[in-house]
């Protein structure tokens, strides 16, 4: 039964995507080739206003989840993976400094109960803890970022951390992908590998919880 309720998150999650696409698709007539189109008219600048974009997104609490979706679906898997991760790192540091510069402050925006218990997780271990929490994203990316910078997490170490991102990366570039291709096929793979890395977190993020001393 405890299992069971672990699948319910997921499978909500993709119920509303799919919902969201409907209505992205058909009420509003947004395709993926005219996503594809408005990205790539920028010509060879493209990689690079993307970037941009993706690295502010600290400061404007852009959903970056929607910038990946949309590299997968210009770039496809390769070189979008690629692309996502540069836009992803930069945005890591972007949200590292902006919480040395500001401090504290700039948690007021939100609204999140762990937030004195993972500061002092990495604190102690900072590559360990920031690792996990990328792979296992129990808080959001930008929040993880402000409090790495405000604990003076080591640049480099926080840095090497965000490799953690590499498989809710890679799934990102292939559902857009596989969006933009149109084959069936390809996109219930692609929301396959999306549901079992949703599954895999809250299946272990009690685990997770637990080996942080993180409590409700």
């Amino acid at each position: 039964m405890k299992q069971l309720r672990n699948w319910i998150k997921p499978i909500i999650f993709l119920l509303i995507f799919l919902i969201l696409a409907y209505i992205v698709r058909f009420e509003f007539n947004i395709t993926a080739t005219n996503i594809k189109n408005f990205i790539l008219s920028f010509g060879w600048w493209s990689p690079f206003i993307f970037f941009i974009i993706y690295a502010i997104g600290p400061f404007v609490f852009f959903p970056t989840s929607i910038l990946s979706l949309a590299a997968g679906i210009a770039y496809g898997v390769f070189p979008g993976f690629f692309y996502i991760l540069i836009g992803a790192t930069g945005a890591a540091a972007t949200g590292y400094v902006m919480a040395r510069y500001f401090g504290d402050s700039i948690l007021k925006f939100h609204n999140f109960k762990w937030s004195d218990q993972v500061y002092e997780k990495v604190q102690e271990r900072g590559f360990l803890y920031v690792l996990i929490l990328r792979l296992i994203p129990l808080i959001g990316f930008d929040v993880l970022s402000y409090i790495s910078g405000i604990a003076r997490v080591k640049f480099r170490s926080y840095m090497m951390a965000t490799i953690g991102i590499i498989p809710g990366t890679f799934a990102y570039s292939f559902l857009g992908s596989s969006i933009e291709s149109g084959n069936t096929s390809m996109i219930i793979v692609a929301l396959i590998i999306f549901v079992v890395l949703l599954g895999l977190t809250y299946l272990l993020r009690n685990q997770v919880k637990k080996w942080l001393g993180l409590t409700e």
